[in-house]
């Protein structure tokens, strides 16, 4: 496992980040304490989860458990010094969290009040805004994407207030670092330069998809991170499992995310089958679990920070892990690009 600067503060990461949004609804207490400990065992020493956690499906009667879940694990291992942990304020748009408001001074403060009494700790390294309330175009939406509806003295108000409320939580010692989710070049870039006017906590992440399905980042948002210094923590590395193979030709095995959200958050339908098995192809070749390959891939990208992963079975979370001792030859990554380049979007 290697390990990396979280933007340019002094928290240094796994170079995996296990994800835990499956907890509470595909997963048991007990399954989630076995998938904390083994991925402390090798080498993970960073967690991400969010106040609307679980998801598959969010729901309001669930809302909260995977927090639980860490909290009950750190009380029971003693570990909470030893991890580097995550977590998110929701946007706007869920009514059962404080009306649906989003971030705001007064839900900022609110969620995570709530957020450190589940987790059973007194701070989070990392604190982050899970989507922006002025809209944005990821979870699918980039197809019907339209910022010219947005109210721009609305918006950089917002994120100034949001900015101030963090930066009095970070002087209270409840969070170390912040960041930001679901963001786009513009929202980013106007939250650094609020930091440098202000005086505030500056953004150190961005937790945005980034998958062979899924490249937006390797453009603009590529050039932030570099000059910027904000390291992508990459979301469905594995676009919802469908990067395994299990759903080609319709497969819909019992339990998997496919059979409780039947379109994955609108990434499985037809465009993407021909780009998926054109990669499953690669692996084939070269004798490569797709899993692994897929998520080597995403290691191997110089934005990245961290790389998320989600396992709903101790298996899978072996196979995400041997991801780190895989390097991807030239050959290979030369195959992913003429298939990027045939498939760009396909989802």
């Amino acid at each position: 496992m290697k390990y990396k600067s979280l933007g340019r503060t002094d928290i240094s990461v796994s170079e995996i980040c296990l994800g835990t949004m499956t907890w509470g609804s595909q997963n048991s207490e007990t399954d989630a304490h076995a998938q904390m400990d083994y991925a402390v065992e090798k080498g993970v020493n960073f967690f991400d989860t969010a106040e609307l956690y679980p998801t598959t499906p969010v729901s309001p009667e669930t809302q909260g458990w995977t927090e639980d879940y860490i909290g009950s694990w750190f009380s029971k291992s003693g570990k909470r010094s030893d991890i580097v942990l995550a977590t998110k304020v929701a946007g706007r748009g869920r009514d059962y969290l404080r009306g649906g408001e989003g971030a705001n001074a007064k839900n900022v403060r609110l969620a995570l009040e709530a957020s450190l009494k589940r987790l059973q700790t007194d701070y989070v390294d990392l604190y982050q805004v899970h989507w922006p309330n002025r809209g944005h175009f990821h979870f699918r939406q980039n197809w019907g994407y339209n910022p010219f509806t947005q109210d721009r003295e609305k918006a950089v108000a917002n994120m100034l207030e949001i900015l101030e409320t963090l930066g009095a939580l970070v002087k209270e010692g409840k969070i170390r670092a912040i960041g930001l989710s679901n963001e786009t070049t513009w929202g980013i870039q106007k939250y650094l330069t609020l930091s440098e006017q202000k005086g505030l906590p500056r953004v150190a992440s961005v937790q945005n998809e980034y998958n062979l399905l899924y490249r937006h980042f390797d453009l603009d948002l590529a050039e932030l991170s570099h000059h910027e210094d904000v390291g992508l923590l990459a979301y469905s590395p594995l676009a919802g499992g469908i990067l395994t193979g299990k759903y080609v030709d319709g497969g819909r095995p019992k339990g998997s995310r496919a059979s409780i959200n039947p379109d994955i958050g609108g990434r499985l339908q037809p465009l993407q089958e021909p780009a998926t098995k054109a990669y499953l192809e690669i692996a084939v070749r070269y004798g490569l679990d797709p899993a692994a390959m897929a998520l080597a891939f995403c290691l191997s990208r110089p934005f990245m920070t961290s790389v998320i992963i989600g396992a709903t079975s101790m298996k899978q979370l072996d196979t995400d892990l041997s991801s780190v001792n895989l390097k991807l030859s030239i050959e290979v990554l030369a195959e992913i690009e003429k298939v990027h380049r045939q498939y760009p979007m396909p989802m």
